[in-house]
């Protein structure tokens, strides 16, 4: 992996954890030669990640909607900036730079963000890697309410699977390193379009 996309909140949370949390991802990453793909700000979990990489010497590349340059407060140290227009250009702009996805503690546009990359992958629009880094245990009830649309028929087991997640980073990116696309999306996107 390349370049790896991290959705993560504008927010910092209550509890310090979070924040230490996306700075320490960010130096991990920048450590492993890994470039950042993030949504731009220099607020919140977003701005603490971008820290960590550049920090450590880290590249980092935001992508950020016009709107959102000043009432995110955009970044001005990151290796490159690309404006866009509007929030789906912005998803699609990130999905296109990038070989995986990590999603961190957020809130409404954090969990749009990774459910949208993970239904492309469902559909076998794409075959990345997308991990759930569970700090703190602020996913816990997302693991629980995925696992009851696989036991109440709304959730492919394969579909459930294919979110990796894990409470350490380390981990994480190993199992992003080996994770190999289902074969089922890709019979899914068969039958759609036949």
């Amino acid at each position: 992996m390349k370049s790896i996309v991290v959705f993560c909140g504008s927010g910092d949370g209550y509890n310090e954890c979070y924040r230490e949390a996306a700075y320490d991802l960010g130096a991990m990453l920048a450590e492993r030669g890994i470039r950042i793909i993030y949504g731009g700000a220099k607020i919140g979990l977003m701005g603490a990640l971008a820290s960590g990489a550049l920090e450590n010497g880290g590249k980092v590349t935001g992508v950020i909607p016009t709107f959102l340059q000043t009432q995110e407060v955009a970044h001005d140290g990151l290796a490159e900036l690309i404006v866009v227009d509007t929030m789906h250009q912005r998803k699609l702009k990130m999905h296109e730079l990038s070989d995986a996805i990590i999603t961190m503690p957020g809130g409404w546009g954090t969990m749009e963000e990774m459910f949208e990359m993970l239904t492309w992958g469902q559909l076998g629009l794409h075959e990345k890697p997308v991990g759930l880094l569970n700090v703190n245990g602020y996913y816990d009830a997302l693991k629980a309410l995925s696992d009851n649309m696989v036991t109440e028929g709304f959730l492919d087991e394969f579909v459930n699977a294919s979110l990796l997640i894990s409470e350490s980073p380390e981990e994480l990116l190993k199992k992003m390193e080996d994770y190999s696309p289902p074969v089922e999306a890709k019979k899914i996107m068969t039958r759609q379009t036949t």
